[in-house]
């Protein structure tokens, strides 16, 4: 499918003016790229408008670059969000996109397009990857996610590392809780835990330390330019963090949850079964508002533990000087639902789900402590890193550079589309459109207090078939992800 294909002249024209008479930053020295991907993580931070989340470090990193305020994902769930983001296409709305990809590679039957950092790597790049980057920590299949024979993403990385520590194997550190607690079974461990201790006692210090291991490696090799993603868990479910962060949102006012109520009639609404698999103590949080305000400080301790880790890498970058020579990209996986539509989770095609914070910096830009509100998708990182770096970007690519919009932030964006199941979704400016594969639409006008409460389809039957023909020349029907 084509995916140059817009849904805004003046976007088009924008482009190429941008394009043809900006100019790149010069540097000797070809610029590396830090990606640094965070799981489950809402753009509820203060560089993204939040009053009381404590994100200092994410927010300093937003106050050196742009901030794009609204970013959305193209599927609310890890697997196929990291899909996108790794090789620039639409792919299986399914966890599993990424073995599936890597079993066409295996049976050799199709050509296979390169993966992201697999494209760097021909292009000179050490391509290395900590932590969660794709789906699985680690990127290797298996019961405990550490067999070698099964790589989720083959072809595309020097190292794939992902350090357990007391937490056995990457499964049991993608689930885990303090001092090595594994999720055995689901319902037996706690939804939300503040543990006393410093933040090695859980998990994602062990990927902050080998990520700040891999820095000064890269940054010492002066022969090849290094192409480093980092993947921070938190705040993945369980909601766990050392005491320290709980301890920050102690009396602190939180807002109400917008729109708290179950939607009426047909949705992407979900009873939150992640979220329920875990020890509850019995409580609902769609019914007991001390709980749901329990559950989403927790959240918040765990969004400052993953800000924690996030500062300790960029001071490492800046330590190493490679920070005068590299680009920084903070992306959030997708966003995630506190109470919102009564869902405890991702995996809807809500604002929720869909949004999620992205940051970009590069060395000599601009326009730094800025945000733009033009909408952008989670397809566009692939083309810009390519162009900030001055390398080819393959023509199998399906976003946009966002080269524009870091030069002049007021430009116009373009419409996101979203998937997951049976239904995909259309976000412009002003509505949220969502097909479902049985026809079904609905419709949300982001310019009401309604926003998403409200499905106004039936009202202006007009923009409903503009929009799904907008939606289906982007993501056409026979091509539409599926499980």
């Amino acid at each position: 499918m084509n995916r140059k294909i817009l849904t805004s002249f003046a976007w088009v024209v924008l482009c190429g003016i941008a394009l043809s008479g900006c100019n790149q930053p010069s540097h000797q020295n070809p610029l590396n790229v830090l990606l640094i991907c965070v799981d489950d993580l809402r753009p509820e931070l203060k560089s993204f408008g939040a009053s009381y989340i404590s994100s200092p470090h994410i927010d300093e990193l937003a106050r050196s670059g742009v901030s794009f305020q609204r970013h959305y994902v193209n599927a609310p769930s890890c697997g196929p969000s990291r899909y996108t983001l790794l090789t620039g296409k639409y792919g299986p709305a399914g966890n599993n996109a990424l073995f599936l990809r890597a079993e066409k590679i295996k049976q050799a039957n199709e050509a296979v397009d390169p993966s992201m950092p697999e494209w760097f790597k021909t292009h000179g790049y050490t391509t290395v990857s900590v932590g969660k980057v794709s789906h699985h920590p680690g990127g290797r299949g298996g019961n405990d996610w550490n067999d070698s024979t099964v790589i989720e993403m083959p072809r595309a990385w020097d190292q794939h590392l992902m350090p357990v520590a007391e937490w056995e194997h990457p499964r049991g550190a993608m689930h885990g809780l303090a001092h090595g607690e594994i999720r055995v079974k689901s319902g037996d461990m706690d939804v939300f835990q503040s543990a006393e201790g410093d933040d090695a006692s859980y998990p994602d210090a062990a990927i902050a330390n080998e990520a700040l291991k891999q820095l000064r490696a890269l940054s010492a090799d002066n022969q090849k330019p290094f192409f480093l993603a980092v993947g921070i868990i938190k705040p993945h479910l369980p909601f766990g963090a050392p005491k320290a962060y709980y301890d920050q949102y102690e009396g602190v006012a939180l807002p109400p949850i917008v729109h708290p109520e179950k939607p009426e009639g047909q949705t992407t609404w979900h009873a939150s079964g992640e979220f329920n698999q875990y020890n509850l103590w019995g409580k609902n949080p769609n019914e007991d508002a001390a709980f749901a305000e329990e559950v989403r400080r927790h959240y918040a301790a765990c969004v400052s533990y993953a800000d924690a880790q996030v500062g300790k890498i960029m001071d490492e970058l800046k330590r190493t000087g490679a920070d005068k020579n590299t680009i920084v990209v903070l992306w959030g996986d997708h966003g995630w639902h506190l109470g919102e539509h009564a869902i405890w989770g991702k995996h809807s095609l809500f604002e929720e789900s869909l949004r999620s914070p992205l940051i970009v910096h590069y060395p000599g830009m601009k326009n730094t402590n800025t945000s733009t509100q033009a909408i952008v998708e989670t397809l566009d990182i692939f083309p810009t890193l390519c162009e900030l770096t001055g390398i080819d970007t393959p023509p199998f690519a399906q976003g946009v550079s966002l080269q524009p919009l870091l030069e002049n932030p007021e430009s116009e964006g373009h419409d996101a589309v979203g998937y997951f199941n049976s239904a995909s979704t259309l976000r412009t400016k002003t509505h949220r459109l969502t097909l479902h594969k049985d026809g079904f639409v609905e419709l949300y006008d982001h310019t009401s207090p309604e926003k998403e409460s409200k499905n106004v389809a039936d009202s202006d039957p007009a923009l409903v078939e503009e929009l799904k023909r907008l939606l289906l020349n982007r993501l056409p029907e026979n091509d539409a992800p599926s499980q």
